[in-house]
């Protein structure tokens, strides 16, 4: 999904590696940049390539580009990610507007706000009930009809694992019964730390492969259908994100 940051305008780009103390991206497709530019005249800033828990990374520090953001002024966070799908209603290549999320490495006592809470950005006990912004979620639906994709929309619950390894059937059928839509490594931690220091929060996923939950499928999921998925919909959502920023920057603007 870096093509987001390829739509930024007037762009200011900077190495992860010339960041002091930034994390370095390892995976393919992650080109491993800051980006900080415009959309549709709007200044945003843009990670082209984030860092996952399995790169071997704690996750205070796979989230610290989002309190870095927080610092420079960024009020809301748009998270994008590559996932499976869980809901046999999705299709390959659908995405789902992220309504909650199951943080399933939290239920194994791993969150990136362990250890001493850092009053600077918020409170020791933040709540999450309403993690991802309903106004946002709404808008986007909307404007979805106007880009004639409302067809390949969805609204669900995303559930991060550790990865990287793909997940096995009876892991993905356990899943489905918890109520997870879609399932991907990364985005639950920047959520959670960007919520714990006030920022609006919208996520969505691109379902670039279907979860594999029978025994007897010969499928194999792996990262080039991922990659292969991404750039077939890098035009639909450039004009996604691109619309959803116009609409929180007009909004903004109203507010004033």
């Amino acid at each position: 999904l870096g093509c987001l940051a390829d739509a930024v305008q007037n762009t200011i780009e900077f190495p992860y590696e010339t960041i002091p103390y930034f994390p370095k991206s390892t995976v393919d497709g992650h080109v491993g940049k800051l980006v900080f530019g415009y959309l549709s005249n709007v200044p945003v800033v843009c990670m082209q390539g984030r860092f996952h828990f399995y790169e071997g990374y704690p996750l205070w520090k796979c989230a610290m580009p989002v309190r870095v953001m927080k610092l420079i002024g960024v009020t809301h966070l748009i998270a994008s990610n590559a996932a499976g799908g869980l809901n046999p209603n999705f299709k390959v290549g659908d995405v789902m507007i992220v309504r909650d999320h199951i943080n399933m490495l939290g239920f194994a006592g791993n969150n990136p706000l362990h250890g001493p809470n850092d009053e600077r950005f918020g409170p020791r006990f933040p709540p999450m009930n309403k993690a991802y912004n309903r106004d946002l979620i709404d808008r986007a639906k909307e404007l979805a009809k106007k880009l004639h994709v409302a067809d390949i929309i969805h609204e669900g619950i995303y559930t991060c694992l550790g990865g990287p390894n793909f997940e096995t059937v009876a892991e993905l059928k356990m899943l489905k019964m918890l109520g997870a839509d879609a399932v991907g490594m990364s985005t639950v931690h920047e959520v959670i730390t960007a919520r714990h220091c006030d920022m609006t929060v919208f996520a969505f996923s691109l379902i670039t492969n279907m979860c594999i939950t029978d025994y007897e499928s010969h499928d194999k999921p792996n990262h080039e259908e991922v990659m292969d998925v991404g750039k077939l919909r890098q035009d639909v959502l450039k004009s996604f994100v691109e619309i959803i920023v116009n609409y929180i920057s007009e909004k903004h603007l109203n507010q004033e």
